[in-house]
């Protein structure tokens, strides 16, 4: 796959070659949506708690004797229907939001985030991308001679840059992320990828140790099963 590239300066700088194998996946909204609702739960705290009765402070005292009284009869001054008492059904901090969803489908879906931003044409990948300081006009001027300039914009980078990281922090809709670290939820939210021609390398390179991985173990797995035959 070949596509157009840029330099800083937004001019044409011929083309780059894309793996077809991460940037050309047939999509499946439904599995993408999937690893994005799982993603967005895994996300949540859970901090709301309201206290029931048995945590509300006081109430330990019998408010009046159970009979001859004429009233009503209670146990307690901080039972759900008193005011000052404990909440019924309120929420509750222990309540787990993960999904787990298999390693195998969040990185198709990722491979499939990747692709769409391709065939929607929201790729932009650059010759280099360098500062000598981080200052803010550089990078708005870079955003500003590209087709993303004030749209939602993911900058992935090859590895850490301090200087591109501070530059990009203060634009409104520009974040930046290192490419090990990209996932689904992230490119979906942005409707430009901004990467320079290392970090396409550096992905690549992420994605062929996963295989290795793989076949390792599947390799482990042929030889017990092996040594079990025997």
């Amino acid at each position: 796959m070949n596509v157009k590239t840029y330099n800083q300066k937004g001019e044409d700088s011929g083309e780059a070659k894309l793996p077809k194998g991460i940037f050309d996946i047939e999509i499946n909204e439904d599995l993408m949506h999937q690893v994005v609702v799982s993603q967005m739960s895994n996300k949540r705290q859970g901090t709301a708690h309201a206290k029931d009765r048995s945590e509300v402070r006081g109430g330990g005292r019998k408010p009046w004797q159970q009979k001859g009284t004429g009233r009503a009869r209670h146990g307690s001054t901080r039972s759900p229907i008193w005011k000052g008492g404990g909440v019924t059904f309120g929420p509750r901090n222990e309540k787990n939001y993960k999904k787990i969803v298999p390693k195998k489908i969040r990185r198709k879906a990722l491979l499939m985030a990747l692709s769409s931003k391709v065939t929607n044409n929201q790729l932009i990948i650059l010759d280099e991308l360098k500062f000598t300081a981080h200052k803010t006009k550089q990078m708005v001027n870079v955003l500003k001679n590209l087709p993303c300039y004030e749209k939602k914009t993911l900058i992935a980078l090859p590895e850490m840059d301090i200087d591109i990281i501070r530059s990009a922090r203060n634009i409104q809709n520009v974040e930046t992320i290192q490419v090990k670290d990209i996932n689904v939820l992230d490119i979906l939210n942005f409707q430009y990828l901004v990467m320079p021609k290392t970090a396409v390398k550096v992905l690549e390179g992420v994605f062929k140790s996963e295989k290795k991985e793989k076949n390792e173990e599947e390799k482990k797995v042929e030889k017990k099963e092996i040594k079990k035959v025997k």
